[in-house]
């Protein structure tokens, strides 16, 4: 699968969760919150991967 690709699959399933944890805790939240947490969780993702890869040697 490409780099594109899974871009595209985190960045969906970033906002998706973004939104529910938001809407769950944060009733009236503004929507720069919510891109803001969705960005948050992509370079989260980003960040593991990049670690998970760097220990195991690849």
């Amino acid at each position: 699968m490409g780099g594109f690709n899974i871009f595209v699959m985190r960045a969906v399933l970033g906002a998706g969760f973004a939104v529910v944890l938001m809407r769950m805790f944060y009733r009236n939240a503004h929507p720069v919150y919510i891109a803001g947490l969705a960005m948050f969780m992509i370079g989260v993702a980003y960040l593991l991967e990049y670690w998970r890869n760097r220990k195991s040697g690849r």
